[in-house]
């Protein structure tokens, strides 16, 4: 590092031209003058003055870059590929490339773990423009509109001022990346900040001249105003060369002397830091002992940690927050992390969800301090995975968006490629959000062309929508504001999770057990399907079902089954619980007979029925079809305990798909069916019977059609079924072989059954067939608030009340059980009109942001408390706007709107 900025200033010219080649020439010659040659350099560098390695006074560095630096004796061979290196010309070193080269060097395993990937400078620069340089961008316009007003009036020092004024604030201005890397957020950030301060020097060199330039000289954005925490100390170092090689660069590209010395800074602004948590004594780590003092590992070998009195660190105060935390899923956090220190994680946060994302505890940390009393912050952008419109990720989010007082999401990229997928790996997809206090309107951007993806500037094509965000990152009709039904209570839950690949067995394993042997066995040993058997093609296995046995039955009445299960899932469950000995654990242990999840609460509701409606949770085609009662779904299924293909049909429809899209979230490019989302607030149509019957006819046949196409073609699965399905939707060409693949799996039929289902499905809720997607989505939005209502009153439109009354009846109106409707905000009194001349500027480019038509002088004077003096002021401030291009006139300069650039 020391040897690649000591190329980079000689080439910048804060070394004598070819001063640092030269000497390695002279180390080629005598390898053993290397370490006496570099470490005399590096301590003029450090200290100033003259050099005789490099034959002239050297500028004082300092900073920690040379505190104390030694070189290393390097050989004659690797002198030369240093002093080959020397050659290249560093002035324009893109400092971001560190960051792919920290990547590349980390241990596969340890990139995993630490959830470490480099982000693409395009994504960065979305995320920092849309937090930091608009913001910055808007105060600058409202310096400049009173500095334009001020030599108007022939006040120029005034005008000057105004411009001394704001670069004053923007070298205070302070950034944070609580996740920084190698500090390529941060770096891209200053560059940003100082192309602003070079925007301004110009023009105010165009006002004053070199005197004013002079006499600002110490105004510069410079690296200590940019705050890092990085728990790798590698990356710690990298960030901070990084930091000040770009200062360096764009300050000589923005002022004409060198910089001033020190050149570069000792301030620990970059730490290696934990963000998440401290605890005592921190940052030592407690090793967890046994009874006899000995330090205690699990089943890998990975030392355990304890973390005493654990709590949330203080972050710098910053203006701005930025970052890309590392990826890393809820369901990975214990098995990424130390162990312990999930647990840690979770005691520090007691208000997120343990399911939730590694990346939600750095947002929800930022989104509390944007509305702390006293903060600073103005916004803060992160770039997560694009699962941040999942359930657990969207609570964190909707828990601050409805706060007192709210946040709101300004910018929302729900769906932004990241990697293509390869052989090794999955496509990435992310989503980039930034977020200020207060309820304001915000940019939903949504992905609709992708270039390469392979690239360091792929071409991301958007379509733009503005409005209110909703914490599912949509636009229009909050699904997330919906409220579980009680008319739909009971009948929906995931399928059992085994906790052992112990239960599942074989036929011929399943009759080496007894069945067909022993009496009874057949309610314990049933057929049993995951996702993966109803979209490919089944695996025709069984499972061990006990529910509602004890051992000791199990072991007298089945002994076969107790030892199989006893040398399997107990053995299996005994090693997760030495390697992870959580209460969940344990009392799997305890109960290892018996599967992890029986879904107690689906057992009942599946008794008495024949068949029951299931799809897969996650899946790139939304089905639901019928599976025979006797078949135990698995946790990958949902299961809808209802054999009434009226439902079968409504579940099927374009509307619910449309529902569950807006409301369920996905899995990197899959879309996933979530229960309380998905199912529990759906509001299904309150039909007449001719409707009810024409759908359930529709239903029976789509069901049936399916099911026979693939007995009759084993080559088809599910997936592939709808995948021409999609393909006869799109109306493109097909192949010979394609066309003969449609011909037998009826493609045609499917695709008429389910448009006349969509078509009934529509007039059963007695709405225009024609409606847009958005619009569907906003009448069962309404639809469920109006449900919500009646409920409360007492009427509950039961799907199964035959089973429903009974079970579901006495709760049906617990508190609890009902979210109420929000209530009507007042509203609220007008605001004053500033005094300060930049400030007015602000105030009126944000009335005209907010409105789409034209607005006169006197409309936005009536905005204000002060409508009837201010008028004139306020058409001096549109006037200055116009001057410099931010504003737009209509109606022959009568009326004003925002310029579009």
């Amino acid at each position: 590092m020391r040897c690649l900025f000591t190329m980079f200033v000689e080439d910048v010219g804060l070394l004598r031209k070819k001063g640092f080649t030269e000497l390695l020439d002279r180390c080629l010659d005598d390898p053993r003058r290397f370490t006496f040659e570099i470490d005399d350099l590096w301590k003029h560098m450090d200290q100033g003055g003259y050099s005789p390695g490099i034959g002239e006074r050297l500028l004082r560095f300092n900073g920690k870059l040379f505190k104390n630096a030694a070189a290393l004796p390097l050989t004659v061979d690797e002198i030369r590929l240093l002093r080959d290196a020397s050659d290249a010309d560093w002035c324009d070193l893109e400092p971001a490339i560190f960051g792919t080269l920290f990547e590349q060097a980390l241990e596969a395993n340890e990139r995993r773990r630490l959830g470490a990937h480099y982000t693409p400078r395009a994504y960065v620069e979305r995320v920092v423009n849309a937090t930091i340089i608009e913001p910055l961008m808007q105060d600058w316009i409202g310096y400049q509109s009173a500095a334009e007003r001020a030599l108007r009036s022939g006040m120029k020092t005034a005008a000057i001022r105004e411009m001394e004024d704001f670069l004053k604030e923007l070298s205070s201005v302070r950034v944070l990346d609580p996740a920084c890397g190698t500090g390529n957020f941060l770096y891209v950030a200053l560059r940003r900040m100082k192309q602003l301060e070079g925007e301004v020097l110009k023009q105010l060199h165009d006002i004053g001249g070199d005197e004013a330039i002079a006499k600002v000289d110490n105004l510069s954005v410079k690296p200590e105003q940019f705050f890092g925490m990085e728990l790798n100390g590698r990356a710690v170092e990298i960030a901070e060369l990084v930091l000040w090689i770009g200062y360096i660069q764009w300050h000589l590209r923005t002022r004409t002397t060198v910089p001033p010395e020190p050149v570069i800074g000792s301030a620990d602004h970059v730490q290696e830091k934990d963000a998440l948590l401290t605890w005592a004594d921190y940052p030592n780590r407690h090793l967890k002992r046994d009874r006899m003092g000995r330090p205690m590992s699990d089943q890998q070998g990975h030392e355990i940690y304890t973390f005493p009195n654990v709590s949330r660190p203080d972050w710098p105060m910053a203006d701005f927050i930025i970052g890309n935390p590392p990826f890393i899923g809820g369901k990975d956090i214990r098995g990424r992390l130390p162990t312990g220190y999930a647990a840690a994680l979770w005691e520090a946060n007691p208000h997120i969800n343990p399911s939730a994302d590694f990346v939600m505890y750095w947002w929800d940390r930022a989104a509390e301090l944007l509305t702390q009393k006293g903060t600073r912050l103005r916004r803060f952008g992160f770039v997560t995975t694009n699962s941040i419109t999942q359930v657990f990720q969207r609570r964190v989010l909707g828990r601050h968006l409805t706060a007192t007082p709210p946040i709101s999401i300004l910018l929302a990229i729900p769906d932004h490629p990241w990697t293509k997928a390869t052989k090794d790996a999955a496509a990435v997809r992310i989503a980039i959000t930034v977020a200020a206090a207060g309820e304001l309107q915000g940019t939903l951007r949504q992905v609709v062309g992708e270039g390469d993806l392979d690239t360091d500037e792929p071409k991301i094509v958007f379509h733009e929508r503005s409005g209110m965000i909703n914490a599912d990152l949509t636009i229009g009709a909050d699904v997330t504001k919906a409220a579980s039904l009680s008319a739909n209570a009971g009948l929906c839950s995931p399928g059992v999770k085994l906790h052992g690949d112990g239960f599942i067995l074989t036929r011929a394993k399943a009759r080496e057990l007894g069945l067909g042997l022993r009496p009874g066995l057949e309610r314990h040993i049933r057929e049993y399907r995951n996702g993966r058997d109803l979209t490919a093609r089944s695996r025709d296995v069984m499972v061990i079902d006990l529910f509602g046995l004890d051992a000791a039955f199990v072991r007298q009445a089945y002994p076969e089954i107790h030892q199989h299960l006893y040398e399997t899932v107990r053995e299996q469950r005994a090693l997760t619980f030495r390697k992870s000995p959580t209460r969940d654990a344990r009392e799997y242990l305890e109960r290892w007979w018996l599967l992890g999840k029986p879904r107690t609460e689906l057992r009942p509701a599946l008794d008495h029925i024949n068949r029951y409606i299931a799809t897969v949770e996650t899946t790139k085609h939304r089905v639901f079809q019928f599976l025979d009662g006797k078949i135990l779904p698995d946790n990958m299924l949902v299961a809808i305990a209802s054999d009434d293909a009226f439902h079968l049909g409504i579940l099927s429809s374009r509307c619910h798909t449309i529902w569950v899209s807006a409301a369920g979230g996905s899995l990197e490019d899959r879309p996933r069916y979530t229960k309380s989302r998905c199912f529990d607030p759906f509001p299904f149509p309150d039909a007449s019977m001719a409707l009810r019957s024409k759908i359930a006819a529709l239903a029976e046949e789509l069901d049936a059609t399916r099911k026979l196409v693939l007995t009759e073609n084993p080559d088809l699965t599910l997936t592939g079924l709808y995948n021409m399905l999609d393909m006869a939707r799109s109306g493109g060409p097909l192949t010979t072989k394609e066309r003969e693949l449609h011909r037998r799996a009826r493609v045609l039929i499917l695709k008429d059954l389910h448009e006349q289902i969509n078509h009934a499905v529509m007039q059963a809720y007695g709405w225009d067939t024609a409606l847009a997607e958005d619009e569907i989505l906003e009448q069962l939005v309404q639809l469920n608030l109006q449900r919500a209502t009646e409920e409360r009153r007492g009427l509950i439109r039961w799907l199964r009340p035959e089973y429903q009354i009974e079970k579901m009846g006495p709760l049906a109106h617990r508190a609890d059980r009902i979210q109420s409707l929000a209530t009507a905000r007042s509203s609220k009194p007008k605001p004053r009109f500033s005094d300060e001349r930049k400030v007015q500027a602000a105030q009126v480019l944000a009335l005209l942001n907010r409105n789409r038509s034209p607005l006169t002088a006197i409309e936005i004077a009536q905005e204000f408390r002060e409508s009837s003096q201010i008028g004139p002021e306020i058409q001096d401030v549109l006037v200055s706007l116009n001057r410099l291009g931010d504003v737009e006139t209509f109606d022959n300069g009568r009326s004003y709107i925002r310029a579009s650039g």
